[in-house]
């Protein structure tokens, strides 16, 4: 896994063992990136599931001004510091490790222009980030949210009960990106 572009492109980045994460892959990454570029400069992007960081970072490298990751697992907390430092963007990144709802209660304290999720499959931390995001007031009317499944049929389903519009949805292989915003 390595930066596909901007600033730090090419930086080789540690990732975790195991298979508690599934690593978003590189062509779906540089798909992703290819989709939001135009809106990746000078935003401010949540990472919210940040496993290695991969995403976040990336963000960071093509000209992202802030990025803020997450992730409650320790063990992710330290390869994501370690790739912060491989990829010297320190001066952009807020990293924390906490659950998901802990951050967005009590340390988002300014809008977000792009939200990426992308928890452990076979949860509904999905739903419930989404929920969780809409109640706050961290997005504006231009903020798109963007969500990476393998069970779209769910998440568009769960998605039809909440205040958000899917305005694009991509297929790679199992994974699905779907992209969303504020009604």
């Amino acid at each position: 896994m390595r930066i596909i572009g901007g600033k730090a492109k090419g930086t080789k980045l540690y990732t975790l063992d195991g298979n508690h994460t599934r690593p978003t892959l590189d062509r779906v990454k540089e798909s992703l990136f290819n989709i939001i570029q135009t809106r990746t400069s000078n935003s401010v992007f949540l990472d919210l599931f940040s496993g290695s960081g991969a995403i976040g970072l990336e963000a960071a490298s093509r000209g992202a001004k802030k990025v803020i990751l997450c992730d409650s697992s320790k063990e992710a907390i330290q390869i994501i510091k370690k790739n912060i430092q491989k990829t010297h963007l320190e001066e952009k990144i807020e990293c924390y490790q906490l659950p998901f709802k802990k951050l967005l209660d009590d340390k988002i304290n300014e809008k977000i222009d792009i939200i990426y999720i992308d928890p452990p499959y076979k949860t509904d931390f999905i739903y419930e980030s989404l929920k969780q995001i809409l109640s706050k007031s961290i997005i504006h009317e231009n903020t798109l949210i963007i969500v990476e499944t393998d069970d779209e049929k769910k998440i568009i389903e769960q998605i039809k009960l909440l205040e958000l519009d899917i305005v694009d949805h991509r297929k790679y292989g199992r994974a699905h990106l779907v992209f969303l915003k504020k009604k």
